[in-house]
């Protein structure tokens, strides 16, 4: 049986400024997606293709704490750096993610990466937060760097297009991330006329981004940068392209525990906020530099 779709977001309002170097729209939960809804996905931010031109200082997020879930960086257009308060530091590039745990505290800076900033040029990224179980969210923090080429791919029939999977299973095909509950993060690069069908679990949340093209899923219309959140009825999924396209989808099985969020802390009790807030305060979540 189909999924069946729930919503189709065609408006995520106006793009705000994250820092001076990403400039996002926000589907979780800005478009009315709670995260209770959404689990385990918290937020969704998409800085669609955007220009910021040649910089003598890169831009970007200074120093800022997480604490009790996942960051996930997907970076399409354009390459960003980061450092954090282990010692960690990277930079991933187009196709690339950076998967990062903060677990049970973490300092963490993220900008345009120095070459790329001098230059400029087109920028995209998505960013999306993972809740983590109360049993894990004191785990400490580590990161993972997936990298294009070690994502799994399936390339579909009649030249449909290929799917990269960054997390998840499909078709015999796995993706390097590793995760804490049973998540699909997958990319599909659609040719025109490609035609890409699957099944998910009911159980699982499951939505997709539009970064670009046009596609008919289930037989209904989505166009660039919609957001399509599916019913929890139904596990198959049919999507045609109209163009081609590239499509963001996730699916995860909800997180069935109380979600409080402050900021940048996500944890399942007011109390345990304050002591996130009063950890960071104390210097808990060690030193970076700004």
């Amino acid at each position: 049986m189909k999924k069946f779709i729930e919503k189709i977001v065609t408006n995520p309002g106006q793009p705000h400024m994250v820092g001076d170097g990403f400039r996002v729209f926000n589907y979780i939960p800005g478009a009315g997606i709670s995260q209770e809804r959404i689990s385990p996905f918290l937020m969704l931010d998409y800085n669609p293709a955007y220009d910021f031109g040649p910089s003598k200082q890169p831009k970007g997020v200074g120093v800022h704490p997480h604490k009790g879930f996942e960051t996930v960086t997907i970076a399409y257009k354009g390459s960003v750096a980061h450092h954090d308060s282990s010692g960690s530091s990277g930079i991933i590039n187009p196709g690339d993610v950076q998967w990062m745990t903060a677990g049970r505290g973490i300092l963490h800076k993220e900008y345009h990466e120095e070459n790329f900033a001098k230059t400029g040029g087109l920028f995209e990224m998505v960013q999306l937060w993972v809740n983590l179980p109360k049993k894990d969210k004191s785990v400490d923090p580590h990161y993972q760097e997936i990298t294009a080429a070690s994502m799994g791919q399936v390339q579909l029939e009649n030249n449909g297009g290929v799917v990269k999977i960054i997390a998840g299973s499909l078709n015999g095909a796995n993706g390097p991330a590793n995760t804490y509950t049973p998540i699909n993060l997958w990319n599909l690069h659609l040719n025109n006329g490609g035609q890409f069908t699957t099944s998910i679990t009911a159980e699982h949340n499951t939505s997709l981004l539009i970064l670009e093209g046009e596609i008919e899923v289930n037989g209904e219309l989505a166009k660039q940068h919609n957001f399509v959140l599916f019913a929890n009825q139904g596990d198959e999924i049919t999507i045609k392209a109209n163009k081609d396209s590239l499509v963001l989808l996730m699916s995860g099985e909800p997180i069935e525990e109380p979600i409080v969020s402050y900021g940048p802390f996500v944890m399942n009790t007011y109390e345990e906020i304050q002591e996130a807030i009063d950890e960071y305060n104390s210097g808990k979540f060690g030193v970076l530099a700004h």
